[in-house]
């Protein structure tokens, strides 16, 4: 063919007649000998596929057919091998990696032994626990509801021990050469500043559950205030209240309620203002804005949120023995149990039961003042005990003379009788913090002072807000 007549851009490929290019097997990399049968016959099937395409190829079509061989056969090559792949092998772990911690809650009527055995050890494990580490004996005071985790190594052996016993504390004992070696893990949680407010609609209790305020709260704020209102009797539909406190979080949820840092309650029109303050000496109280203690020497009522059901009466008809007793105290009327609390510093002078007063405690504060409180469920506190102001020392009940569940609540000065609810115009005034520490004070509630004052502008605007609201045709 001459050139004239070739096809442009194609390689003319120069072989005699009838004359196949040859393929040279050892080019390809195969070791007939050593490679595995699997390979031979793959890389015979490709020579193949090579031959028929090339024989069969028109002549004129032929154009790189060397370039087309050669990329086929490199295709086709293998490195040689001398053994087959090793198999998958499966890893396994350490002997000494950790395993993973196994919980058993604490049931009621358990102890260590069941508790251990639910978990796969013997009484053995219980008393190496309990003996070798420092903390073991802690393991004696478990309750219902706490966490006890285990671990074990590869041998099913006791490795680790850890005791829950709150979200705030935990102990872990870990097996070492020596023994059981323990360590304790105390958390802190996170103190978050909010506020609340509320109205009095019907009593302080439901206002607060209306304010989002616990109960616990809500009693706080009552103990803060007892000693200048009773609220069994003084609150008023209308009065208000603000209060500035913590919330603690503990891993980015509420944990638990936090202090008051200051409050004030609106009654009747006049405010009583609070704040915390932690004096020269390290005690912590609360102090109106001039310095002035809010804890009074007694609360003027020693329970809460109830209702007096009858007021001091020299000349009251009994209602059980049908006679003109004199009824020389108050009775607050409140479900059995409702918590009673001392209404002033002093030790326990009597506790006991008789069949008029039913359970009863009698407390002497000082030389001049003694407390009683009659008809109740329980006593907690017994007999030359001292209490502190608020402290819970029974619980309302209806035992003795009684017609149902109520506190009778006495108060006498120097061996007389007095009318709970008035005698406080009489006592003592409350200390007030020395001049030295009023410059402390004053700084101290500054911020406090002035958030006050913003949540009751912010309040009775939005109060006067909704009443010339109502006003307007």
């Amino acid at each position: 063919m001459s050139a004239s007549k070739r096809q442009r851009g194609a390689t003319a490929i120069r072989e005699e007649p009838g004359q196949l290019p040859q393929l040279n097997l050892p080019q390809i990399g195969l070791s007939l000998e050593r490679t595995p049968q699997k390979y031979v016959l793959a890389a015979a099937a490709l020579a193949l596929c090579t031959f028929l395409v090339i024989f069969f190829m028109p002549a004129s079509e032929n154009t790189g057919s060397e370039k087309l061989a050669a990329e086929i056969a490199e295709q086709a090559a293998v490195e040689p091998l001398t053994e087959l792949p090793p198999p998958a092998v499966a890893v396994t772990p350490a002997a000494n990696s950790e395993q993973a911690w196994h919980a058993q809650t604490v049931r009621s009527g358990d102890n260590l032994s069941l508790i251990f055995k639910r978990a796969g050890f013997d009484n053995r494990d219980v008393h190496n626990v309990v003996s070798q580490a420092t903390d073991g004996k802690s393991l004696a005071r478990i309750f219902p509801g706490q966490t006890i985790e285990f671990r074990a190594d590869q041998q099913g052996e006791l490795q680790a021990l850890r005791y829950v016993k709150s979200p705030l504390e935990s102990i872990t004992y870990t097996r070492t050469d020596a023994g059981f070696a323990s360590e304790v893990a105390l958390r802190k949680p996170e103190p978050r500043e909010t506020w609340a407010a509320g109205e009095i609609t019907s009593s302080l209790f439901l206002a607060g559950q209306a304010a989002g305020l616990t109960q616990n709260m809500i009693m706080e704020l009552a103990n803060i205030f007892g000693g200048v209102i009773d609220f069994v009797q003084d609150p008023r539909k209308g009065d208000t209240f603000h209060l500035i406190f913590e919330e603690m979080y503990l891993d980015g949820k509420k944990y638990k309620d936090g202090e008051i840092i200051a409050a004030s309650f609106t009654n009747q029109g006049e405010t009583f203002s609070a704040y915390r303050f932690k004096d020269a000496n390290g005690d912590v109280s609360f102090y109106n804005e001039d310095g002035v203690s809010m804890r009074k020497a007694f609360l003027l009522a020693p329970v809460d949120f109830t209702r007096i059901s009858s007021n001091f009466n020299p000349n009251r008809l009994h209602p059980i023995y049908k006679t003109s007793r004199p009824h020389r105290g108050t009775d607050y009327a409140a479900p059995t149990g409702t918590p009673v609390f001392a209404a002033g510093d002093g030790r326990v002078s009597k506790a006991g039961y008789s069949r008029a007063n039913g359970n009863y405690v009698f407390i002497q504060h000082g030389e001049q003042y003694v407390t009683k409180y009659l008809h109740l469920h329980k006593r907690k506190v017994k007999q030359g005990q001292r209490v502190s102001q608020s402290q819970v020392i029974g619980s309302v009940g209806a035992t003795g003379a009684a017609t149902g569940p109520h506190l009778h609540y006495e108060f006498l000065m120097n061996g007389v009788h007095r009318n709970p609810r008035t005698i406080h115009k009489k006592l003592p005034k409350a200390k007030s913090l020395p001049k030295v520490e009023m410059a402390q004070f004053r700084s101290a509630i500054r911020d406090a002072s002035a958030q006050l004052a913003s949540l009751r502008s912010n309040n009775h605007l939005a109060l006067n807000t909704a009443a010339a609201n109502i006003e307007q045709p």
